[in-house]
């Protein structure tokens, strides 16, 4: 339940955030690549009910957060939630290899789709945006390739 409150608590905030003070695009954009790494742990958790819980984070973001940029937030995650479900449901691999494909398909995809949406051109800000995404899913990756090593050691 933890995971789950904490993305829909994250995806509310990340918007909110943006709505409120859209010129600090790139510490929001920073921001972003935690959400990504709780969707997977949501997904995992609860499968295909994590669109259920895109679909509350996008309701509570219509209520509180501007219109404009809900609704590029949700043609984003909307968007990379469909690369990052068909990851999960086609491919067999390992856990922390799902995680890692899904960033690495759906993370340029959710980062132009936002940013393109609400006119953001800014390279720093595209490039925080990337990077920050994948850098949190790489080390999520590495601590799950770690305590693999080591259970296999064991």
């Amino acid at each position: 339940m933890l995971w789950l409150a904490a993305y829909i608590g994250s995806v509310l905030a990340i918007n909110y955030a943006f709505s409120l003070a859209p010129h600090l695009d790139l510490v929001w954009s920073c921001w972003a690549g935690l959400i990504f790494i709780l969707r997977d742990m949501v997904q995992v958790r609860y499968g295909h009910w994590s669109l259920a819980a895109m679909l509350a984070a996008t309701l509570l973001s219509f209520l509180l957060a501007d219109p404009f940029v809900a609704t590029a937030s949700v043609t984003a995650f909307a968007v990379s939630e469909l690369i990052d479900w068909g990851v999960f449901t086609v491919t067999r691999r390992p856990l922390r290899d799902r995680l890692w494909i899904s960033a690495a398909l759906s993370v340029p995809v959710d980062t132009a789709l936002f940013f393109g949406m609400l006119g953001i051109w800014d390279p720093a800000v595209w490039a925080a945006s990337l990077a920050s995404k994948l850098a949190g899913v790489s080390a999520v990756w590495m601590l799950m390739r770690a305590r693999s090593a080591r259970s296999a050691t064991a």
